[in-house]
């Protein structure tokens, strides 16, 4: 009996794996303390993989998997995104394991999803003490990959009458990680039954995403 229960388990392995071994890589949401929402936007990273695997053949696995910030497992993402509206606490052990995972040429993508800018910019700064964001210009490489952005990120949704801007950390020349704030988009990712927002919103909402996913694995 146990050795057919193994049996079975050992198939059921190597079809998971035999899945997977189909697309070219994952990538992660952060699963971060302090008690912020890090599971917001439960549709946004699925929709956005199946847009940019369609858009741009890039073969990522069609779910996204959990990460935290001071997991070893983190190497193994090009791409990590995080997101929330409330609080945000790392570690020492984690901000040292997030600053060698974005060294070591991993990328993060902050989405803040309303109230998450004093709390993200403050544990940022124990990742990159001698860093702060900066903004982005328009003619970033970022709003320059498939799709262009000639003004910058898109708005997705209304908050207290800002216009979207785009930071980033910059690490000896190279964009590590980069932080779309008064812009919302995730939440343009989202089933479109989510927040009911126009077609052509969600579709510009992707492309950035989009081109974040493809800026991440091949330009950077």
């Amino acid at each position: 009996m146990k050795r057919c229960l193994l049996t079975v388990m050992l198939i059921g392995l190597t079809s998971v794996l035999g899945v997977q071994a189909q697309y070219a890589y994952k990538i992660a949401k952060l699963k971060y303390n302090g008690g912020g929402d890090w599971y917001a936007n439960k549709t946004s990273l699925p929709n956005l993989i199946k847009f940019a695997n369609a858009n741009l053949r890039m073969n990522i696995f069609p779910e996204e998997d959990i990460v935290e910030p001071g997991s070893p497992d983190i190497f193994g993402y090009p791409f990590v995104h995080m997101t929330g509206h409330g609080n945000v606490s790392f570690s020492d052990a984690d901000a040292q394991n997030m600053r060698r995972y974005l060294i070591s040429g991993g990328f993060l993508h902050i989405d803040d999803n309303y109230g998450l800018d004093k709390f993200i910019r403050r544990e940022m700064k124990k990742v990159f003490p001698e860093l702060s964001f900066v903004e982005l210009p328009f003619n970033h490489p970022v709003y320059q990959q498939k799709f262009k952005f000639p003004n910058g990120l898109p708005k997705v949704h209304e908050h207290d009458g800002k216009a979207p801007q785009g930071f980033g950390l910059i690490y000896q020349g190279r964009l590590v990680c980069f932080y779309s704030y008064e812009c919302d988009l995730g939440n343009g990712w989202e089933d479109q039954s989510v927040y009911n927002d126009p077609e052509p919103t969600r579709q510009q909402a992707l492309r950035m995403g989009a081109n974040l996913l493809q800026y991440a694995t091949t330009t950077n």
